[in-house]
């Protein structure tokens, strides 16, 4: 906490080094975030953007050097508000290539699709979660958890293909 208090008073007078610092910690977060707010990638990718270019800009403005992660995330939060307000009229679906099913067409699929992924096991949500919504590939999953690039995998496959088979009323 001490370190980031201290990172923040150097960005505060103008050390992009010790904003990159600031942000290369809380990027991931801020990324899931706008990623289960906007469920686009693209759209996560620049509300994260802006937010981040806004917090550069502004951060002389911030007060308290500890508020930081909470002062960051909610420029974010607006970033997706504004981002959500542009498409207010489209139905909101996941990404595709995110979540590598079938073409969703409205809220009830998306709820579907939200359903099947809390019914897998533990694990299973981990390996998908962690490609999925968090863009790790299976070389990095499998070095995080320890475990066989391959059973990476196939444990992924499986459980995508578990979610196809809840999502078409299939037994497993």
């Amino acid at each position: 906490m001490e370190k980031e208090r201290l990172l923040v008073k150097r960005a505060k007078r103008g050390d992009t080094e010790a904003f990159a610092s600031l942000y290369s910690e809380v990027f991931q977060d801020m990324y899931r975030f706008a990623f289960y707010t906007l469920g686009n990638r693209e759209d996560s990718k620049d509300a994260v953007s802006e937010a981040v270019l806004s917090a550069f800009s502004s951060i002389k403005n911030l007060r308290k050097e500890e508020a930081f992660r909470s002062w960051i995330f909610r420029i974010l939060f607006v970033k997706c508000k504004e981002r959500r307000r542009e498409y207010a009229n489209q139905t909101l679906e996941l990404d595709e290539a995110a979540l590598n099913t079938a073409f969703l067409e409205g809220p009830e699929e998306h709820t579907l699709v939200r359903k099947a992924f809390f019914e897998l096991d533990q694990e299973e949500r981990l390996l998908i979660g962690m490609h999925l919504f968090c863009g790790y590939k299976s070389r990095e999953i499998a070095e995080l958890l320890h475990m066989n690039e391959n059973t990476v995998r196939s444990k992924e496959s499986r459980a995508l293909k578990k979610m196809g088979q809840m999502l078409n009323g299939e037994e497993g």
